[in-house]
């Protein structure tokens, strides 16, 4: 058996100390990706530092236009506030559906976009909300955020503190989710902004979450379903696997875009 030292950070600042001090670290928030690859024998940190119990980290604000989640808000936490159910609904919804009760209860926003499995809900939210990935060293653009596979732009020892977005018109968010897992074989999540619209896409991209060119341009016009009649998305770069087909998940993503749209316009 592999030995790991467990250490409970109860600041930002001393948890990256203890990253510094340690021979091969790891943060841990939710824990829902980490502990099972190591159960698998995938990963043999030396030290592990967890980031629940520090304070800063949690909570979510609702000001004017403006939200702000912390990056240790929990799935279930962000599923049932009420002040982002009524600027954001969508991203309730997402929340909601995420895994089962155990892992909504334990994963944690940040760790799910720090981690940007290419099937997880969160980074397409992130992507298509415009939103903006605090840190413990700086703002990232999400369009920069999410790099490639289970990588982004954080360094080494930087912690995700943070997200926040400007409220959109309109957000809505379907995905045709693996019955075991509930991960998105494919996710599309869409928002009217001032300055036009966002789709984002989760579970189909070979490189992960990629915004859908053809599906804003189609919504452009009329933010509606039929908007999307005729629509096609090209299976190029999708992945294809045991659960689905390069071309059945480019038909999904036009399926999901709609059902997103219908759901946005409160049907």
């Amino acid at each position: 058996m592999h030995q790991t030292t467990y250490h409970r950070a109860s600041s930002i600042s001393e948890a990256v100390k203890m990253l510094k001090e340690a021979e091969d670290g790891k943060f841990v928030a939710g824990g829902q990706t980490l502990i099972p690859t190591m159960k698998q024998r995938l990963a043999a940190p030396s030290d592990l530092i967890d980031l629940r119990h520090i304070g800063e980290l949690k909570g979510i604000e609702v000001a004017g236009n403006t939200v702000k989640i912390g990056a240790g808000t929990t799935h279930a936490e962000v599923a049932r506030d009420a002040a982002l159910a009524k600027a954001c609904p969508a991203l309730c919804h997402l929340a909601a559906h995420i895994g089962d009760p155990h892992v909504r209860h334990m994963g944690t926003l940040g760790g799910s976009i720090a981690n940007n499995d290419p099937a997880a809900d969160y980074p397409a939210a992130v992507l298509a909300l415009a939103a903006t990935v605090h840190t413990n060293k700086r703002e990232i653009a999400a369009d920069d955020f999410f790099v490639d596979l289970f990588e982004t732009a954080l360094e080494d020892d930087e912690i995700v503190t943070a997200i926040s977005f400007a409220v959109p018109e309109k957000a809505g968010y379907a995905k045709f989710p693996n019955p075991a897992s509930r991960y998105a074989l494919t996710g599309v999540f869409v928002a009217k902004h001032a300055d036009g619209v966002r789709a984002a896409v989760t579970g189909a991209g070979e490189n992960g979450v990629f915004r859908a060119e053809a599906i804003e341009k189609a919504l452009v016009g009329a933010f509606e379903a039929s908007a999307l009649d005729g629509t096609t998305v090209p299976a190029d770069g999708l992945m294809s696997d045991i659960h689905a087909s390069a071309e059945y998940r480019a038909n999904l993503i036009v399926v999901m875009a709609k059902r997103a749209v219908q759901a946005a316009n409160g049907g």
